[in-house]
């Protein structure tokens, strides 16, 4: 008898910490605001402008600074913008075999093309 009260409290224990760890989870998306209302919840996850802001924030295109550090992490010395248009930037260098050119898309990320 002893054996399956103690089976049954491991149960019940299992159980309600299988309950509890989802309510855990969710709510690392809540946030307690105080403002001039008072004391407020906030669900990071309700707000439907939260990615739009992020993503209007900056330049949209490729950022000339971006550009110039990324030829320069491929290898070209003394790098310096020469043409930039609404489609690409474009930068020139020195390398070890003379002058070498790198373009760019004008988009986040400075992609290479």
């Amino acid at each position: 008898m002893h054996q399956s009260v103690q089976f049954v409290l491991v149960g019940l224990a299992a159980i309600t910490g299988l309950t509890i760890s989802p309510t855990i989870a969710a709510a690392q998306d809540l946030e307690l605001r105080v403002g001039p209302g008072g004391l407020g919840v906030y669900d990071r996850d309700r707000d439907p402008d939260r990615y739009d802001r992020y993503d209007r924030r900056g330049r949209p295109g490729c950022d000339p600074d971006d550009a110039l550090d990324i030829a320069r992490g491929e290898g070209l010395r003394r790098a310096q913008i020469i043409r930039m248009s609404p489609r690409s930037v474009v930068v020139q260098g020195m390398t070890r075999r003379g002058p070498e050119r790198m373009t760019f898309a004008n988009q986040r990320g400075c992609p290479e093309i």
